[in-house]
Protein backbone atom coordinates (compact mmCIF):
# COMPACT_ATOMS: atom_id res chain seq x y z
CA UNK A 1 0.00 0.00 0.00
CA UNK A 2 2.95 2.23 0.64
CA UNK A 3 4.48 2.46 -2.93
CA UNK A 4 0.94 3.09 -4.59
CA UNK A 5 0.91 5.78 -2.24
CA UNK A 6 4.43 7.36 -3.25
CA UNK A 7 2.99 6.68 -6.46
CA UNK A 8 0.11 9.02 -6.44
CA UNK A 9 1.83 11.72 -4.46
CA UNK A 10 4.40 11.91 -7.34
CA UNK A 11 1.85 11.90 -9.71
CA UNK A 12 -0.89 14.25 -7.94
CA UNK A 13 2.37 16.60 -7.89
CA UNK A 14 3.34 15.93 -11.68
CA UNK A 15 -0.79 16.60 -12.36
CA UNK A 16 -0.69 20.00 -10.73
CA UNK A 17 2.33 21.51 -13.06
CA UNK A 18 0.14 20.14 -15.86
CA UNK A 19 -2.74 21.27 -14.89
CA UNK A 20 -1.11 24.79 -13.77
CA UNK A 21 0.55 24.56 -17.57
CA UNK A 22 -2.57 24.17 -19.06
CA UNK A 23 -4.24 26.86 -16.88
CA UNK A 24 -2.33 29.35 -18.31
CA UNK A 25 -1.99 28.45 -21.70
CA UNK A 26 -5.89 28.22 -22.48
CA UNK A 27 -6.26 31.50 -20.71
CA UNK A 28 -3.57 33.21 -22.91
CA UNK A 29 -5.69 31.70 -25.97
CA UNK A 30 -8.62 33.12 -24.90
CA UNK A 31 -7.32 36.62 -23.92
CA UNK A 32 -5.61 37.02 -27.33
CA UNK A 33 -9.11 35.71 -28.88
CA UNK A 34 -11.06 38.10 -27.01
CA UNK A 35 -8.39 41.09 -27.83
CA UNK A 36 -9.15 39.77 -31.56
CA UNK A 37 -12.52 40.23 -31.06
CA UNK A 38 -12.93 43.16 -29.50
CA UNK A 39 -10.43 45.12 -32.06
CA UNK A 40 -12.70 43.49 -35.07
CA UNK A 41 -16.62 44.49 -33.53
CA UNK A 42 -15.24 47.82 -31.48
CA UNK A 43 -17.99 46.97 -28.97
CA UNK A 44 -18.79 49.76 -26.22
CA UNK A 45 -16.74 48.36 -23.49
CA UNK A 46 -13.22 49.67 -23.10
CA UNK A 47 -11.08 46.79 -23.79
CA UNK A 48 -9.48 45.67 -20.47
CA UNK A 49 -13.34 45.36 -19.28
CA UNK A 50 -14.46 43.16 -22.76
CA UNK A 51 -11.19 40.67 -21.66
CA UNK A 52 -11.95 40.42 -18.36
CA UNK A 53 -15.74 39.61 -18.59
CA UNK A 54 -14.94 36.93 -21.10
CA UNK A 55 -12.10 35.08 -18.77
CA UNK A 56 -14.34 35.79 -16.23
CA UNK A 57 -17.29 34.00 -17.95
CA UNK A 58 -14.52 31.05 -19.52
CA UNK A 59 -12.88 29.99 -16.57
CA UNK A 60 -15.78 28.13 -14.86
CA UNK A 61 -16.34 25.67 -17.90
CA UNK A 62 -12.22 25.49 -18.34
CA UNK A 63 -11.39 24.45 -14.73
CA UNK A 64 -14.17 21.64 -14.77
CA UNK A 65 -13.19 20.88 -17.98
CA UNK A 66 -8.99 20.92 -16.45
CA UNK A 67 -9.95 19.19 -13.52
CA UNK A 68 -12.03 16.50 -14.78
CA UNK A 69 -9.02 15.90 -17.83
CA UNK A 70 -6.13 16.30 -15.54
CA UNK A 71 -6.35 15.29 -12.22
CA UNK A 72 -10.20 12.30 -11.97
CA UNK A 73 -9.24 10.38 -15.35
CA UNK A 74 -5.57 9.43 -14.81
CA UNK A 75 -5.96 9.07 -11.00
CA UNK A 76 -9.19 6.68 -11.57
CA UNK A 77 -6.87 4.59 -14.42
CA UNK A 78 -3.87 4.15 -12.15
CA UNK A 79 -6.00 3.27 -9.10
CA UNK A 80 -7.95 0.99 -11.43
CA UNK A 81 -5.12 -0.63 -12.72
CA UNK A 82 -3.70 -1.15 -9.63
CA UNK A 83 -6.24 -2.74 -7.89
CA UNK A 84 -7.23 -4.87 -10.66
CA UNK A 85 -3.90 -6.09 -11.06
CA UNK A 86 -3.11 -7.01 -7.44
CA UNK A 87 -6.28 -8.89 -7.12
CA UNK A 88 -4.28 -11.43 -9.57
Amino acid sequence: MIPISRLLLVLVVALTVVFVSLWFYFRAGERERLAEQWAREQPPLPEHTHIENGLRAYEGGLRRKLILGVYVVPLALVIGTSLILNSL
